[in-house]
């Protein structure tokens, strides 16, 4: 059963519209909440069928259900192996018969529920879980999945009509778009998970056409398992794969460090970018993609504020459509269950999110899966964090490694291309709005390049033996005027107009010029100021020699400034490695 809530009082909402009222602390008028209200839903279980239920009645039995949890998954038969081990089980094989789902940390076996740590599983050492994976190999080949489907059978029947509710309903959804977009105009975002499998399937069904895109945004840190999911799918439909083939993780790594929680670089880099020329290849000249997403609530925090139509964020010409928004975990497995379509093998190990296998965001019981599923893989990256604590002095780096040390960690302190971030200048004394720089890279012609967001680069106009260059309006105003030699590090930059890409004030508009010459001093080539432009203006790419080509065209750019505004200081890496400074 699902019901809304509102956030702030934690109460039943009705019409989606909390009635909790208080006084503003200004006018002392009373105001009604606004808090956008979240999805509760309510799972019961059916003793008699011994499975779990949408609905306080079962409509296989009639039985009365009871209170289970707030949302539950299934646990398949291999992930039953495992908790047998680690319940220390003397047959592995003895829940072959028995009806386990989990919630979070809680497992439900025929409806009794068992709370187990994935923190201490996942703090056991190597050789321990040598040991398991040993064990569990030699039980797995012993599977029989009749007495799975005969679980699954009656989950499907318990629960057939919450599974017509969803489908009707997302299916409707998606048929409003059929008068406004063609299928050429659309794509489905796949990533190999579930949401996106199910959002796909109810895609074609909708549309009773199986010739849309699919759009798989490769970040080279897939599962193995979804590879080989991805090549199965591909084989029945149209698939694009979008992979950045310029950039490779481990090598960023070692120039920018790890990624952590609040420091995914990884999404832009290898994600975001490769998607966004993917969408400019395939739909050249089209200015609104529709793009279908498996985007849901209840997956975090920030998806629970999502609407289920917007314009997308990180990509431009994209209007994001979500129709299992609203979905529970509970929701999707019962439509993949119901339907029997193919899905990804990883979650028939215990993973109950399919992403980058070595992403700072998995939990405990990601990170032990993979150490037991992927033990090679995750011994290697083991090494590079060990390495990479070493490089930025960590007292003790296998224990910074081993407790998640490097998931929380925060700017370039200890990385040497952080550096370039620091912009060195002063004001000039004798002449007004002018401001005299130190770069740590020589100047060349593409320097230039950077200026383009601000006006027209005129190099007639000034002084060549000076290397003067002005930037003009549409007008041909005076907007910027630089001055300095080709290979030399001093520039000096005169500010004609304090309006420079939107400023108020002569300051904010001398930090905008930081911004291009942030980008110029440490562009790597992420592809984020790529992503964020709407007329496919920039483009940069990676060299022979490895330096970066920054290009801006100049038919094509409109002077918006979104490049030069979008990111703290102009650029994602600066972004991402601001140091920290005492003082």
């Amino acid at each position: 059963m699902r019901e809304y809530v509102c956030p702030k009082h934690m109460c039943r909402v009705a019409n989606k519209k909390c009635m909790e009222w208080s006084i503003d602390d200004t006018t002392g008028q009373r105001i009604q909440c606004t808090e956008k209200p979240i999805i509760s839903t309510t799972i019961y279980w059916c003793k008699k069928c011994n499975v779990p239920i949408y609905e306080r009645c079962c409509t296989a039995c009639g039985g009365k259900g009871e209170y289970i949890a707030t949302d539950i998954r299934p646990v398949f038969p291999e992930e039953k192996v495992l908790l047998a081990i680690l319940l220390k089980k003397e047959n592995p094989l003895c829940f072959e018969k028995s009806s386990i789902w989990n919630n979070m940390n809680h497992y439900f076996i025929d409806g009794i529920k068992i709370q187990v740590s994935f923190k201490e599983f996942n703090s056991k050492t190597l050789d321990e879980i040598k040991d398991i994976k040993k064990r569990y190999d030699k039980y797995l080949n012993k599977i029989n999945y009749a007495e799975y489907d005969k679980i699954v059978g009656k989950f499907v029947k318990a629960n057939e009509n919450r599974y017509s509710e969803i489908t009707d309903e997302a299916i409707s959804f998606i048929q409003r778009y059929k008068d406004i977009y063609s299928l050429n105009d659309m794509f489905v975002s796949f990533s190999g998970g579930k949401d996106s499998t199910v959002t796909s399937d109810i895609v074609r069904r909708a549309f009773s056409s199986n010739k849309i895109y699919h759009i798989f945004g490769d970040t080279t840190l897939e599962f193995p398992l979804t590879y080989e999911y991805k090549e199965r799918f591909t084989k029945e439909h149209r698939v694009l794969v979008a992979k950045n083939y310029e950039k490779e993780f481990e090598t960023l790594c070692k120039q920018i460090g790890p990624p952590s929680r609040v420091m995914r670089w990884c999404c832009t880099v290898f994600k975001t970018g490769a998607i966004t020329q993917t969408i400019t290849s395939a739909f050249k000249n089209k200015t609104d993609i529709l793009s279908f997403q498996g985007i849901r609530h209840n997956e975090s925090l920030s998806r629970s504020k999502y609407d289920r139509e917007s314009k997308s964020p990180k990509i431009t010409k994209q209007t994001v459509v979500a129709p299992i928004i609203e979905w529970s975990d509970f929701d999707v497995w019962l439509y993949i269950l119901t339907t029997g379509i193919d899905f990804n093998n990883a979650y028939r190990l215990g993973y109950s999110r399919v992403g980058c296998w070595c992403c700072p965001n998995n939990g405990s019981w990601s990170e032990f899966l993979s150490k037991v599923h992927m033990y090679k893989q995750y011994i290697h990256w083991r090494e590079i964090l060990i390495e990479f604590a070493k490089r930025i002095d960590k007292r003790d780096p296998e224990e910074y490694v081993d407790e998640g040390g490097w998931k929380a960690r925060q700017g370039g302190n200890g990385i040497d291309i952080a550096e370039r971030s620091v912009i060195s200048y002063e004001p000039c004394a004798t002449e007004d709005n002018t401001f005299n720089y130190e770069l740590q890279r020589p100047i060349t012609k593409e320097l230039y390049e950077l200026f383009k967001p601000f006006g027209y680069i005129n190099f007639q106009l000034g002084n060549e033996r000076l290397g003067e260059v002005y930037v003009l309006d549409k007008q041909g105003n005076v907007v910027l005027v630089l001055k300095g030699r080709i290979g030399s590090t001093k520039l000096k930059i005169t500010i004609k107009n304090e309006r420079l890409a939107g400023a108020k004030s002569l300051k904010v508009a001398e930090g905008k010029i930081q911004c291009q010459l942030t980008k110029y001093q440490m562009c790597i080539n992420c592809k984020a100021c790529e992503s964020v432009c709407k007329f496919s203006a920039i483009k940069i790419k990676e060299l022979d020699d490895g330096s970066v080509s920054y290009k801006i065209e100049d038919k094509r750019c409109k002077r918006c400034t979104e490049c030069v505004n979008h990111f703290n200081a102009g650029c994602y890496v600066r972004k991402v490695l601001t140091i920290k400074r005492d003082g």
